[in-house]
């Protein structure tokens, strides 16, 4: 059964209109009629099975049946990740790492960084329909771009990926990840590096190829959640 997401529909709901996009995928597409039954989630594990009362395609109204709960992830899984410079690569990431089971992305601006602004609420849209086409039931955060000493500051303990020479751990085998930190086309600078780890962030290891910044931060979300058995 495929899911439609309100981010408003709580357990005190007892009925609800869809918005004009579900309410036309529902009824147009998908040619649904009074009576019928459809899941409608919210991104914060709550599911309720809905019956169809109003079917109409720009307002389609529906009364709450049942609910059930999924209980949040017991491992976060947080990347901190420099926008490319084509968005059409992050718009893929945000969409996959979804599927697999991210639950908040930070932009960042880095001292190598080519893209000074990202379009968060396109980047929300996708990753909506990358969460009811997983059958997920938590909406991962997607937060506005900080720059990376700001965000390292204020949030201290993690992992750094990058490609310098020295000590790292593998990434796959650590149990405490806290956020993953994914640098720009350029990689970051040393002194961001200096400056992640004098706040308390490991340098990690993704393995031995140079990988683009998408796949990396793809690569780190995979082996986060095997690594904490998600």
């Amino acid at each position: 059964m495929a899911l439609f997401y309100h981010p408003d529909i709580t357990t005190k709901t007892k009925t609800i209109f869809l918005s004009e996009e579900e309410s036309k995928h529902c009824i147009r597409v998908l040619r649904m009629v009074n009576g019928k039954t459809l899941t409608l989630i919210n991104g914060l594990g709550d599911s309720f099975d809905v019956k169809i009362i109003a079917d109409n395609p720009k307002k389609c109204e529906v009364e709450v049946i049942s609910h059930c709960y999924y209980a949040a992830p017991t491992f976060p899984i947080h990347i901190a990740i420099a926008p490319t410079k084509n968005m059409d690569r992050m718009e893929w990431l945000v969409e996959k790492a979804t599927e697999i089971g991210m639950t908040k992305m930070t932009f960042l601006k880095c001292q190598f960084s080519e893209r000074k602004a990202i379009n968060s609420e396109r980047l929300q849209k996708i990753a909506i329909a990358a969460m009811k086409q997983s059958k997920r039931y938590y909406l991962p955060v997607i937060e506005e771009q900080v720059s990376f000493v700001d965000f390292v500051v204020s949030n201290p303990e993690g992992s750094i990926a990058h490609c310098y020479e020295g000590s790292k751990k593998q990434l796959k085998s650590m149990q405490q990840l806290g956020p993953i930190l994914i640098g720009p086309e350029g990689d970051f600078s040393p002194e961001e590096v200096a400056l992640a780890e004098a706040c308390g962030y490991s340098s990690v290891s993704l393995g031995d190829y140079r990988l683009r910044t998408e796949t990396a931060a793809l690569l780190a979300v995979f082996h986060a959640s095997i690594a904490q058995g998600i």
